[in-house]
């Protein structure tokens, strides 16, 4: 394979694992931002506890009361499904990162055996050289002997 093609090859390559690069990237900060969104659900329940502790030592109705413990039931389900949600994050994070590294290799296994074949065309430039030297100096050397 010509090395023009190869290094279109590369160049895709290249652009292949930049795109999963930032795809990875991508997927580490919406964890990161559901990581936050989960905390600030999680502080917000235990506020509304030491709030309903509070309300609950000044005297509360049974009305009231109820309608605090619904509220704090349904907090507990959305925590529940948003922590279910974290591990979809998780595998989208290793899935990316996962094919982020699989692109990485195939570059790196462009680039070798480009650097290979480059190699080869050198060793090929410096035999055909180191020939026609030994050709010249065999000719040098007939020349003055055969004057």
């Amino acid at each position: 394979m010509p090395n023009s093609a190869l290094q279109l090859i590369l160049e895709r390559a290249k652009e292949d694992e930049h795109q999963a690069s930032l795809a990875l990237n991508n997927a580490r900060n919406e964890r990161d931002n559901y990581l936050v969104q989960l905390q600030q659900i999680e502080q917000y329940r235990l506020d509304y506890c030491k709030q309903l502790s509070s309300r609950g030592q000044a005297g509360l109705t049974a009305s009231n009361y109820n309608h605090l413990q619904k509220f704090l039931t349904q907090l507990d389900e959305t925590l529940a499904k948003q922590r279910m949600a974290g591990t979809q994050f998780d595998e989208q994070v290793t899935a990316c990162s996962e094919y982020w590294q699989e692109i990485r290799k195939k570059r790196r296994s462009i680039e070798w055996l480009l650097e290979k074949k480059q190699t080869e065309r050198q060793q090929m430039l410096d035999k055909q050289e180191q020939k026609m030297m030994d050709e010249f100096s065999t000719l040098q050397f007939a020349r003055r002997h055969l004057r």
